[in-house]
């Protein structure tokens, strides 16, 4: 069985966040000078204390704006101003849909020769719609969208899939994500890096070296299907 992240391996994504930041600066670059502040470094502070309350997703991003906001200017944003980062959130829930490059050639060529699913994290309605907008939802037998991406959570995954971690393969752009726990398990993973990382998704240690056989690193999502064809003839059966 094949899985599938979503956000930026499938579709752009943390490309509209950092516009969404670029923007919530300039409204916050009214009240204090962004040269000589930590404003970005602050933001994800508090973004990554929220995860725990809000979970992951552009609602929860959005929240943590405006307490960064009003934290920073020690109050003195206006209300007119707080609509405006409220907007930013509302014009990323409504963005359009951008799949990456080769991927519904690669999705459907691989969903002909191996069951495929999708497993990603985020805001339920959100990743929903998306998921919709995406024209891919029928090709994946089973659609997850989980709280958060652990070993956990792909073992309890797996367990309802009634697959062993040996026969599955998660293809991601997030080592610490998508690749680290499934290849904790005894999984296989296959990073397909993105241009743009959120801070939170770094991972500043590898895989360990017992893992990194089953580790596959691709430029693009075009090059999946030779990719998995290998490791099914070279792994065992």
């Amino acid at each position: 069985m094949v899985g599938f992240d979503a956000d930026d391996t499938l579709w752009r994504s943390e490309d509209f966040f950092e516009e969404a930041q670029d923007r919530y600066e300039d409204i916050v670059g009214r009240y204090i000078d962004l040269s000589d502040s930590t404003a970005r470094e602050q933001l994800y502070g508090i973004e990554t204390a929220n995860l725990k309350v809000f979970g992951y997703g552009v609602k929860s991003m959005t929240l943590s704006m405006i307490e960064a906001a009003v934290l920073l200017t020690e109050g003195r944003i206006d209300g007119a101003d707080v609509h405006r980062i409220v907007q930013i959130g509302k014009d990323m829930l409504v963005h359009p849909v951008e799949l990456l490059d080769g991927v519904t050639e690669a999705v459907e060529e691989v969903a002909r020769r191996f069951p495929v699913v999708l497993i990603t994290k985020g805001d339920l309605i959100h990743q929903e719609s998306k998921v919709r907008a995406s024209g891919l939802s029928s090709t994946f037998s089973r659609i997850e969208i989980v709280s958060e991406k652990d070993p956990q959570t792909y073992t309890r995954v797996l367990r309802e899939l009634e697959v062993e971690p040996g026969q599955f393969v998660m293809v991601g752009n997030s080592v610490r994500s998508d690749i680290t726990p499934v290849l904790t398990l005894g999984g296989w993973g296959v990073h397909i890096p993105y241009h743009l990382t959120w801070q939170h998704e770094v991972q500043a240690e590898p895989p360990s070296d017992g893992d990194l056989p089953r580790m596959r690193t691709l430029a693009s999502m075009r090059e999946l299907p030779e990719t998995l064809t290998a490791l099914t003839d070279s792994s065992p059966a």
